[in-house]
């Protein structure tokens, strides 16, 4: 594609934005969220990139005020959706009503909470697998039909689901398919005691100092553009590959411990987040290509949800994110 004067200079200026922003982003979050440094940091990767986000975490961690101090940042509209095991897909989506007139019955549409620029899905596995389909739908597609009519949704659009690991009683858990579209399953843990400090102290005395908007929706648009023009060497998206390649247990694989743990691997979209999220990364960090290092720094979030691990593995402790950091020590750079 041929670049125009005026759309190289709108996009070298996206460029400047994002490198000049990057310390302020986080100067912004730090005012009502303490410590997750790397979480936020994934998070703005996958908001650039313009993927969803499936955050795992114990309860009273600050993931819901996270996401919202996230769309609060880039000027977004935010609805927050208690997922529930009597809600139905229509809660979200909407649904067309009868509405009587003087002069006739019509049939409108009344827009459901979907429709919004940020949706936070609180604890997605508590609803039936009917309500769980029609968001994954909205996601991918970024419309919603109803009787017939499609209607498009906001753009830009995410979804921000969490899961709360420790209660499986009663839940929905989302097949491995659906699992697939989010583009990071970010792990959000305890902070230290330094930061929990932090924390306590913040949130018992006054209140804390509003977000300024550093952007907005149309910004975020063409950040998308810009960060999916950023160059990538041939060597750097091959070892992308070669590590989601390297988690598919099979006779081919030449890593014991992947055929011994691994019941099914990471497929095509593992390797696709892994560069287009190294994309976003490298402008984040102020460079114009990306890095093995951006690589590595992202394959935790992307194959977390997608490599199965068998119940050998489990009955040695060994844990996906264990898994992970095996394949990064025994993937090289050069594939030799």
């Amino acid at each position: 594609m041929i670049l125009t004067m005026q759309t190289y200079e709108s996009e070298r200026e996206a460029v400047e934005q994002l490198k000049e922003a990057r310390q302020r982003m986080g100067a912004e979050l730090a005012k009502v969220v303490i410590g997750q440094e790397e979480v936020i940091e994934q998070l703005i990767v996958a908001v650039l990139a313009g993927g969803h986000c499936l955050l795992t975490g114990a309860p009273g961690l600050a993931k819901t005020l996270l996401i919202k101090s996230l769309s609060q940042l880039f000027h977004l509209k935010f609805q927050r959706i208690q997922f529930t095991p009597d809600l139905m897909p229509a809660d979200i989506t909407g649904t067309e009503i009868l509405q009587q007139t003087d002069h006739e019955r019509t049939m409108t549409f009344v827009r459901g909470p979907i429709f919004a620029n940020m949706i936070l899905a609180d604890e997605i596995n508590r609803t039936p697998p009917k309500t769980q389909a029609a968001l994954l739908e909205a996601m991918q597609e970024h419309h919603v039909t109803a009787a017939g009519i499609s209607h498009a949704l906001s753009e830009p659009f995410f979804v921000f689901a969490t899961q709360n690991p420790i209660e499986m009683e009663g839940t929905y858990p989302l097949p491995e398919a659906q699992l697939d579209r989010f583009m990071f399953n970010i792990w959000v843990g305890y902070l230290s005691e330094d930061d929990e400090v932090a924390a306590v102290r913040q949130t018992t005395t006054t209140d804390t100092e509003p977000i300024e908007p550093l952007f907005a929706g149309d910004d975020l648009v063409r950040f998308h553009s810009v960060v999916r023009r950023v160059p990538i060497a041939e060597d750097v998206v091959r070892y992308a590959v070669r590590i989601a390649a390297a988690s598919r247990p099979g006779p081919d694989n030449p890593l014991d411990f992947v055929n011994e743990w691994v019941t099914w691997g990471a497929g095509l979209r593992a390797s696709q987040y892994m560069v287009l999220g190294g994309k976003a990364r490298a402008l984040l960090y102020g460079r114009a290509h990306v890095t093995f290092e951006d690589i590595r720094a992202l394959a935790h979030p992307v194959l977390r949800h997608r490599v199965l691990i068998n119940y050998r593995a489990e009955a040695e402790g060994v844990t996906t994110d264990n898994l992970i950091d095996r394949l990064l020590k025994s993937v090289k750079e050069s594939g030799k």
